[in-house]
């Protein structure tokens, strides 16, 4: 280490060590973003839904055991209801025994006729089975019909054929417009009929099937059972390999091919067949108002109608940039996440109902806000839109208040609110009455506000030319940094204590064992915030402390350390150092790639920045299994072509627009694998994308597979968890403006 030292003392000024590699480059072209407008039936409702569909003028019909109803006043995170279809008074006296699409036009059946209200009403067939429940048309207006075994053949307005299935029902039928060929799925039979012939033959046999439909190339039928799907090749007319089964459920329901893929139905949500082999799943009210599906069909626009137990999910499918996506979340965010100034949460909610929320209060008010923050300075930074240095302006006097609201000169507190409020706040206990009564705030704030804090502060000293907006910050970071320095590197609270977390001092940080995770963070927390301070207000006390830790105590070879040599503490450590080593913790990745825009950008010499992108490339690498969007994106700061562009790009991508804590469960799925228990908690081999699991904030771990409480309670902000990684990629050049 001797070597390593002499550099770092000696060289404070240097040749430029770091050799920029170009960086790869996101074109922000347009993709296929998917959002759910849902309908909801009464929650005492009895009435059971059984079909719906769409016709070529975009009308959506359904059809139920109450006879036919509609989608009513719905759309993206303002969910409809579903009421009686009054269209037609001619239609309500009728026994409508069910419904389908013929040539894009609706068709009713009912216990004497088959009809449309299209070609002026001409289409009236009359059939003689009277407890029929299913059918398909054919090519010129013929039509086969199903009650139970009985099968009917219409041809020419009359019946022309008349069969049935031996020991089995009928489950549906499809036509085969290529072949000319109607086929008929039963229970454990499939048969096919031609029109031509009039002859009804068996093809295949199995067991507990439930529905079917032609593969996208008319090549093979999909056949949907209870426990997995099969594939029956048409040419070889046998079956395809062995039965599927792993899917993220195995009880189909409904199976269906529209445009170029195939969906599914099943006891447990949705899913869509990708041309990789894996599987986009639909589960939870964030995409469908119940779980068990009854029926899919095409919808309006190439959208996909979901029909459940509960209403129907009507699955939206928008070409959208990044820079667009990013224009939403920007009104989510101003509309209904700003809380004095804060970046916070909609709580307390009704099952998803935006307008019985309350924007409430959290442990983290500073750090939300500061990363909120920092992404409106790349924005500002990246499009000069006047609208965004105002968000900088609001955001920076909530954080510059955190300052002035509590007695203690230089600590900020967590959060504030107006008096009165105590009981109804996050951590009671927490909170103190500030000097003026009609305010109260929020103490023992911990070392990842801190690092958020001097992150923004630190990005708008830099970045934003606005004399007064950079002398605020400046003065911020030296405002924070004196208080730590004068109080030998600790955080003290009002009760002149130092908090629980908020401890960088060696005499702390050096008596967790090497491989303990503080003992490398809070090492690498403090050097980027002296490293900030110092650039930004020049103070020598600041570079000074600097070296001392990292020469004389150690802090150069503790954020240095490897990633794969941190893990959980050995077996004769005390209590603290187990406890803070029991597993992963995914706040400290957010506390260290926050910290690296001061550690990184901020270095004290080209030899330490050096060093330190070594450091961020190690961490990263063990990052690289979580897919985070902000983990890769940060990492781009240290100039080098390989940080994972695509999975950012994914990440961001693959992000829904609603940003609902809906329930979801994935833990029962059988299309992943799961892997060992481990120190860094991934469940599973391959990370799902985040349209797929909870929503959380970049602190939580990307391997989250269930949700299972407070459906719908709460809605988080986009500030954070979108914006910063987005406008982050933006500012840093390895994410486009928008592409036609």
């Amino acid at each position: 280490m001797g070597t390593i030292r002499t550099a770092i003392i000696f060289l404070f000024c240097g040749v430029n060590l770091l050799a920029q590699t170009k960086q790869p480059i996101h074109l922000d072209k347009p993709f296929l973003q998917d959002y759910s407008i849902k309908y909801y039936l009464p929650a005492d409702s009895k009435i059971q839904l059984q079909t719906a569909f769409a016709d070529r003028n975009g009308v959506v019909k359904i059809h139920s055991s109450n006879g036919l109803m509609q989608p009513y006043n719905g759309r993206f995170l303002y969910p409809g209801e579903i009421r009686p279809d009054q269209t037609y008074r001619s239609l309500a006296n009728k026994k409508i025994s069910a419904m389908g699409i013929y040539e894009n036009q609706f068709l009713f059946l009912d216990d004497q006729t088959l009809l449309s209200n299209a070609w002026a009403g001409t289409l009236l067939v009359k059939h003689e089975l009277p407890q029929a429940r299913l059918f398909a048309g054919g090519q010129n207006f013929d039509f086969l019909l199903a009650a139970g075994s009985q099968i009917h053949y219409l041809k020419e307005n009359k019946t022309h054929w008349k069969g049935s299935l031996t020991n089995d029902s009928v489950r549906e039928i499809r036509f085969q417009k290529a072949t000319n060929l109607f086929w008929i799925l039963g229970a454990k039979t499939l048969y096919r009929f031609s029109p031509v012939t009039n002859v009804l033959e068996q093809q295949f046999a199995g067991a507990d099937f439930t529905s079917f439909d032609f593969s996208p190339d008319q090549q093979k039928i999909i056949i949907g059972t209870r426990d997995g799907y099969l594939e029956y090749d048409l040419k070889t007319q046998k079956q395809v390999g062995p039965k599927q089964q792993k899917l993220p459920c195995k009880e189909i329901t409904a199976v269906q091919t529209i445009q170029d893929k195939v969906w599914f139905g099943s006891t447990r949500g949705a899913f869509v067949l990708r041309k990789d082999g894996r599987f986009d799943y639909y589960q939870g009210e964030r995409w469908l108002p119940g779980d068990v599906v009854i029926h899919i069909a095409e919808g309006p626009n190439q959208s996909v109608l979901i029909l459940t137990e509960k209403g129907l999910g009507h699955l939206n499918f928008k070409w959208m940039t990044l820079h667009e996506k990013a224009v939403f979340f920007e009104e989510q965010v101003r509309t209904r996440h700003i809380r004095h100034g804060f970046n916070a949460s909609l709580s307390g909610m009704d099952k998803g109902d935006l307008s019985t929320g309350y924007l409430s209060d959290s442990d983290n008010d500073g750090l939300w806000t500061s990363m909120y923050l920092g992404a409106e300075i790349f924005r500002y930074v990246v499009t000069k839109e006047p609208a965004a240095l105002q968000n900088c302006r609001e955001s920076l006097d909530a954080m510059e208040r955190l300052y002035t609201v509590n007695p203690v000169t230089g600590f900020p507190a967590r959060s504030f609110e107006r008096s009165g409020m105590i009981e109804k706040l996050a951590d009671p206990e927490r909170w103190q009455h500030a000097t003026d009564p009609a305010w109260d705030w929020k103490s023992t704030t911990s070392s990842d506000e801190a690092i958020g804090h001097i992150f923004a502060f630190g990005a708008m000293a830099e970045l934003i030319t606005d004399p007064v907006l950079k002398k605020r910050a400046i003065v911020l970071i030296d405002t924070l940094m004196a208080h730590i320095l004068k109080n030998d590197l600790y955080l003290i609270d009002y009760d002149g204590k130092p908090t629980t977390w908020g401890r960088w001092n060696p005499t702390y940080v050096n008596a967790f064992p090497i491989n303990v995770g503080d003992r490398k963070l809070n090492a690498s927390n403090i050097i980027a915030m002296l490293q900030t301070a110092y650039h930004f207000t020049k103070k020598s006390k600041y570079k000074e402390k600097a070296f001392e830790l990292l020469n004389q105590h150690g802090y150069f070879a503790n954020l240095m350390r490897p990633m794969s040599q941190i893990g959980y503490a050995p077996v004769d450590a005390d209590e603290h150092s187990k406890k803070m080593s029991d597993a992963w913790n995914h706040s400290d990745d957010e506390m260290y790639f926050l910290g690296y825009w001061g550690l990184y950008r901020y270095a004290f010499n080209d030899t330490l920045k050096r060093h330190y992108k070594k450091a961020i490339l190690d961490h990263w690498q063990a990052e690289r299994p979580e897919k985070e969007g902000l983990w890769n994106i940060f990492t781009a700061l240290t100039g080098t072509p390989t940080f994972d562009l695509k999975e950012g790009v994914w990440y961001l991508q693959e992000h829904p627009l609603d940003l609902i804590d809906w329930a979801i469960v994935n833990s029962q799925r059988q299309d992943i694998e799961p892997i060992p228990d481990n120190f860094r908690s991934q469940s599973i081999g391959t990370v799902l994308p985040p349209d797929e699991r909870p929503i959380q904030r970049h602190n939580a771990n990307m391997f989250n597979l269930d949700r299972k409480n407070g459906n719908g309670t709460s809605e988080h902000s986009a500030g954070d968890i979108w914006l910063l990684p987005y406008w982050l990629g933006r500012y840093l050049g390895v994410i486009s403006g928008p592409k036609p």
